[in-house]
């Protein structure tokens, strides 16, 4: 009678690891190939835009006779931007909280803008505010939010941007996450250290468990009725050093931004009446007579955008990269054949060896150097921002050819950005004359390759070592479980 009975009971666990292995599958095959959001990895068609329709900027941060210089022209000019509305303003920016690690004196750009908005919006009452953002700023609902607080007791419509609409990035975690963590729900009686910064405020479990999934809205993007902006930069107070590139836009492109972030908004229950109307779109005006086109491309799209302009370039002509991350296996198959083509490939990159304040192990960029630097000598050359507490958090991508394509924005070139998982966008900006704008970039690149009037970058070897067969392994382990923020 025993034996039948544990013979059954035997029989019941077979089942129910059977059942449970059955769900898993189901949910992390689903969780993978699901449909995206309507709207979601859109490009846009493509735009006529003259040279008065386009400004090329950048922050920097680098040494100069012995100092630490900063420049810095972004969010002065959104801060203008956003003191000239009157009608409109669309934002979305990942990361907008004045957290820190304590280790130094940031500036203040979560206060500005978050006042400038306000006061704003108390002299023009008629002032609509969309506001879309990530979950990291309340570290994963597990706390609330100032600024964010602040400014919807203002009127501002706040759109925390649902991730659980989103694929999987973390498939094994987020698998059993769906399964079962995200029935705990949320709250803000946090007794756990923050690992965003130690400024910020405690945290419990179920935040943790939250984050782990590691996926994001990582746009960085403000539209008014008078222009745009599509930038690398976050307006956080502890990014405020990093070095960043972005472009101010005007035209009838704006209107194309808006309707991604408006398909943001709709998948994550934010207000559409709050967005501009199509009288306020059509007065951005028709496309211009000018000699360049531009495109509005985000997530995977932006993947297609680079590879596109990288496989358009032929011998003798140069590809400039300024990135923060670089593990995109299919970027990087692009470096390699472009070079075997002989274009002239030119790589500036963050060592990854500080995260605000914190050291960081050089992954990616340290092993996928080190692949690159053994394709072709000749042709790829590899140069470190000479980074101090800050990161070089650029974006960007130049071609220049008989062809010129300048892709920037938010999207690193990693798996998480570039397929699907992530929110990202940027615009691709093509022309086959010199123009202005392509000048800047260009100017930009040599300025920092050649250190003019400053140090901004250092030669390969003075970074790259050999790297431990550990790292190798943590890097190729990370990749494949796809455990890594990259």
């Amino acid at each position: 009678m025993k034996g039948n009975q544990k013979k059954k009971k035997k029989g019941w666990v077979k089942w129910g690891l059977a059942l449970f292995a059955l769900l898993f599958l189901i949910t992390l095959i689903y969780h993978q190939v699901k449909p995206l959001p309507e709207g979601v990895s859109r490009e846009s068609d493509a735009i006529t835009i003259s040279d008065d329709q386009i400004d090329f900027m950048s922050d920097l941060t680098y040494t100069a006779d012995g100092d630490r210089v900063v420049e810095q022209e972004i969010f002065d000019e959104v801060e203008r931007a956003i003191r000239d509305a009157k009608e409109f303003i669309v934002m979305d920016f990942f990361l907008f909280n004045p957290y820190s690690n304590g280790d130094r004196e940031y500036p203040e750009i979560t206060k500005r803008l978050s006042t400038a908005i306000v006061e704003q919006m108390e002299k023009y009452p008629d002032l609509k505010v969309v506001f879309i953002t990530d979950e990291i700023n309340t570290t994963y609902k597990g706390h609330k939010s100032e600024h964010f607080d602040l400014l919807e007791e203002k009127g501002v419509e706040v759109v925390y941007t649902d991730l659980d609409d989103l694929r999987d990035p973390n498939l094994l975690y987020s698998t059993l996450y769906r399964i079962g963590f995200q029935w705990f729900g949320h709250s803000y009686d946090g007794w756990l250290p923050n690992p965003m910064a130690k400024t910020a405020p405690d945290i419990n479990i179920r935040a943790y468990l939250r984050l782990l999934n590691i996926k994001a809205n990582h746009r960085k993007v403000m539209v008014t009725e008078n222009e745009g902006f599509v930038l690398s930069a976050n307006p956080h107070d502890a990014s405020g050093y990093h070095s960043n590139v972005g472009v101010r836009l005007t035209g009838p492109i704006l209107s194309e931004i808006i309707e991604g972030e408006e398909a943001v908004a709709a998948f994550s229950e934010g207000d559409l009446d709050r967005f501009p109307d199509e009288d306020q779109r059509e007065a951005f005006g028709p496309e211009a007579d000018g000699d360049m086109e531009i495109q509005f491309v985000t997530e995977s799209k932006i993947q297609d955008a680079v590879i596109e302009a990288m496989d358009g370039a032929e011998e003798g002509d140069a590809i400039w990269l300024g990135m923060f991350y670089l593990a995109d296996r299919n970027i990087i198959q692009a470096i390699e054949d472009a070079a075997g083509r002989g274009v002239d490939v030119r790589i500036i990159l963050d060592p990854n060896t500080n995260a605000f304040g914190r050291q960081k192990s050089g992954l990616p960029n340290l092993p996928v150097t080190a692949e690159l630097d053994t394709v072709d000598a000749e042709h790829i050359e590899i140069r470190w921002y000479d980074v101090g507490k800050e990161q070089y958090h650029s974006k960007i991508l130049y071609v220049d050819g008989k062809e010129k394509t300048v892709v920037l924005g938010s999207g690193n070139y990693t798996t998480r950005n570039m397929n699907d998982y992530n929110i990202e966008a940027d615009v691709a900006v093509r022309g086959t004359t010199d123009t202005a704008f392509f000048d800047e970039v260009d100017g930009y690149f040599n300025r920092l390759w050649n250190n003019e009037d400053g140090v901004f970058t250092v030669g390969y070897d003075e970074i790259q070592t050999d790297i431990p067969l550990t790292k190798y392994l943590l890097y190729w382990l990370q990749k494949i479980t796809w455990t890594m923020t990259y």
